[in-house]
Order: structure tokens, then C-alpha cells, then sequence
């Protein structure tokens, strides 16, 4: 066997996904034997149509648009809508299981399942009429048709209270102008949740349709985070929207902040996927790596490594399985939810760093997935609220005082 043909094999045995999950803590015996069901399928599904691919994916900047339909096929999008639309009709640890286990196999990926489940179904679902949810949600929940959220702008991330994207009433229709930017899903998106102003400067969500005169997409290219993500902006030029397509139901800023906390939720649970995923391969390469004529697990400063991993993902795990109860029973508040998307994307991103160290220059090649998760977690702990605006939230919370305004 040439040099060639030996590294070829090292590749292909590389890119097997042997993922054993940790339970250190017995919490599988919090859960139904249907929860189980759902993230035991959900993990074949990565193994099988994700992981094998994901590293050239993201080496060429590919977004693989076949997986959109394979999601639907799934049950991956809108796990926690009712099934009457189109959804699973599952609960909310079932959904934060499911977006562990793509997570598990890459943060862009859950991006945009999450994406598609809480930020468009959910806004749809939550504040639109029967009417658009018998229209778009079974079409989302297959895979038929791919939606993005577009509420962060230019000049305005952290202060989304501040848009300049506006529209006015024309009589029999609206017209809309502005732009979104750092938009997930926009390039393939079939339609667009869209927040802006009315001409009382109140805030409202419009559904954008692909194919809408002076509607454009343009993608975002040049990413070294989220590279198998499809990334854009929204573009709109005097587009005429029909008054249909107006959610009635609710207005003011708060709308799109519940669809940030349902989508937070969820990563709140991805994250602790992708920190799994990182101490299951530092893991398994500690016990392989030979160094001094033994194996690398066996030095305290390794031992030291992994304890702290094991015991930073249980913490996140318990996290995650109470913020899920309360979600069940309508009881989380955004800053518990903020608190949980703050601690465990932390703590992943530092068990990526750590997990990176133990495979040495090794874990900077795609040959592992340590240096695309933890370049992936770079966006997640920015995006959806960064992590200092998430400190903020719970100052505010702590103290009754808001440090925004």
C-alpha cells in the first residue's frame, strides 16, 4: 500500500461517525422511552446523512440543499408545532434533543433546522391566521419549502428596537423597503419572516415570498464559521406585499423576541451536541495517541482535560433537561432561557479549545471535526444575542435594572 492509498484509508476511517454518548449521570432515566426514540433516530440520521459529508461541505463552502428535504422527511422542522400543520407535535425536549443531535454533527446544520422550526414555523404558527398556517407550515414542515427570519440589519444587531426596514399602506396592498443582513437560509429561502415598521413605527412581521418584484437574496460569502450554512441578506425595493401576508396577531418587538427565545432554547441543547461530540473524540484520541512509549490519557494534565469536559457537559445537560420542563409547562422566562444559551455555548466553545489541544496539530485539520465546531460555535455565541448582550439580560433580571437604556 502506497503512502497515498494508506492516507486515503485514514480518511475514510476518519470520517466513520463512531459517537458514543456520556450519561454520567444516569439522565437518560429522566427520560420517556419516547425521547429516546426520537434522538436514537435522530443520531442514525447523522451518522448516515451528515457526518460522512460534513467536512468537505464545509471545506468547499457548500450548503447541501438535498438535506432540506431529508430534514423534512425527518420530522426536524417544527418538531413543537401541532401535527394538524404539518408538525411533530412534540414537546420541548424532544425538539432540544433533536437539535442536540444535528448539532452533534454541526452547528450550521442545526442552524438551519432551528432556524426553519422557530424562527419561521413558530412565528407563523404563534401570531399568523389559519389561513397562512394551512398555507405555509405543512410546506415548511416537509422540506417543500425553506424559510429565513430576517430581524438584524446593518447598523442595528443587538438593537433590533432601532430598524430602519419600513413599510407603507397603499390601499390593496403594502409596500416595503430595507435591509436584512447576516441572514440564515436567505440564498434558499422560499420566504422570509420580516420585521419592520409601519408608519407608526411599530413593529410588525410580514411573509415575503420568493419571486416578489425587488426582492433579493444576495448570499454572504467568505465565512470561516457556518461554512456549510447558507448565509445572505434581504434586500427590499418597493416590494409589494399583500395584505394576507401581514401577522395579525401580534406586534411590538416582543413578537420576534419569543421566536428568539424558542430558537435560544434549542441552542441552548445544541451546544451541548456539539461539546459531546468534541469530548468523544479528545476522548477516544487520548486512549490511541501514543507519547513516551504510552498513551497520552494516561498524564494528569490529559485526566484534567477530560474530567473538567465531563463535568461541564453533565452541569449543561441538567440545565438543559430543567429549562425543558419549564418550557413544557410555559413556565421559562427569557432569562432562564438566556442563562442556558450563555453557559452552555461557553462552555462547548471552551470544550472545543480544549479537545483542540489534546489531538496537538492534528486537531486543525478537517481529518476531525474539533477545528470546524469550534469555529462554528464563534457565530453561535454571537448570533441570536451575543454573549455579553445574554450578561446583560440577566443583570437586568438580577438587579430590576436594565443597562440598554
Amino acid at each position: 500500500m502506497t503512502m497515498e492509498d494508506s492516507l486515503q484509508v485514514h480518511k475514510k476511517l476518519a470520517r466513520q461517525d463512531l459517537f458514543e454518548s456520556e450519561d454520567f449521570y444516569g439522565l437518560d432515566e429522566l427520560l420517556t422511552e419516547e425521547h429516546k426514540m426520537i434522538r436514537a433516530a435522530i443520531r442514525d440520521f447523522v451518522k448516515r446523512e451528515i457526518s460522512p459529508y460534513i467536512e468537505d461541505w464545509c471545506q468547499n463552502s457548500v450548503f447541501p440543499e438535498e438535506i432540506v428535504g431529508k430534514f423534512g422527511e425527518m420530522g426536524v422542522f417544527g418538531p413543537q408545532i401541532p401535527a394538524e400543520y404539518g408538525g411533530g407535535g412534540m414537546d420541548y425536549i424532544s425538539y432540544g434533543l433533536i437539535m442536540q443531535e444535528i448539532e452533534r454533527g454541526d452547528s450550521g446544520m442545526r442552524s438551519t433546522a432551528s432556524v426553519q422550526s422557530s424562527l419561521v414555523m413558530y412565528p407563523i404558527y404563534k401570531f399568523g391566521t389559519e389561513g397562512q398556517r394551512k398555507k405555509y407550515l405543512p410546506k415548511l414542515a416537509s422540506g417543500k419549502w425553506l424559510g429565513c427570519f430576517g430581524l438584524t440589519e446593518p447598523d442595528y444587531g443587538s438593537n433590533p428596537s432601532g430598524m430602519l426596514t419600513h413599510f407603507k399602506d397603499m390601499g390593496d396592498h403594502y409596500l416595503l423597503n430595507g435591509s436584512k443582513m447576516w441572514i440564515s437560509n436567505a440564498p434558499e429561502a422560499d420566504i422570509a419572516v420580516v420585521w419592520a415598521k409601519d408608519e407608526n413605527r411599530r413593529i410588525h412581521g410580514l411573509i415575503i415570498e420568493r419571486g416578489m418584484e425587488g426582492f433579493s437574496t444576495p448570499e454572504t460569502k467568505n465565512k470561516w464559521s457556518l461554512r456549510a450554512s447558507s448565509t445572505g441578506e434581504l434586500v427590499f425595493d418597493n416590494v409589494k406585499v399583500p395584505k394576507d401576508n401581514l401577522l395579525l396577531n401580534k406586534s411590538g418587538l416582543g413578537a420576534p423576541m419569543m421566536c428568539l427565545d424558542s430558537a435560544r432554547y434549542g441552542i441552548s441543547w445544541g451546544a451541548v451536541g456539539a461539546a459531546m461530540d468534541c469530548f468523544f473524540q479528545a476522548k477516544k484520541y487520548s486512549q490511541e495517541r501514543i507519547q513516551f512509549e504510552k498513551p497520552i490519557g494516561s498524564f494528569q494534565l490529559i485526566q484534567k482535560k477530560l474530567a473538567e469536559m465531563l463535568t461541564e457537559i453533565t452541569k449543561a445537560q441538567l440545565l438543559c433537561w430543567r429549562l425543558g420542563n419549564l418550557m413544557n409547562e410555559g413556565k421559562a422566562t427569557t432569562a432562564q432561557i438566556s442563562l442556558a444559551k450563555r453557559n452552555n455555548v461557553e462552555m462547548a466553545l471552551n470544550i472545543a479549545r480544549e479537545a483542540r489541544q489534546i489531538h496537538g496539530g492534528n486537531g486543525i485539520t478537517g481529518e476531525f471535526s474539533i477545528m470546524r465546531h469550534m469555529m462554528n460555535l464563534e457565530s453561535v455565541i454571537t448570533y441570536e444575542g451575543t454573549h455579553d448582550i445574554h450578561l446583560l439580560i440577566l443583570g437586568k433580571e438580577i438587579t430590576g435594572i436594565s443597562a440598554f437604556s
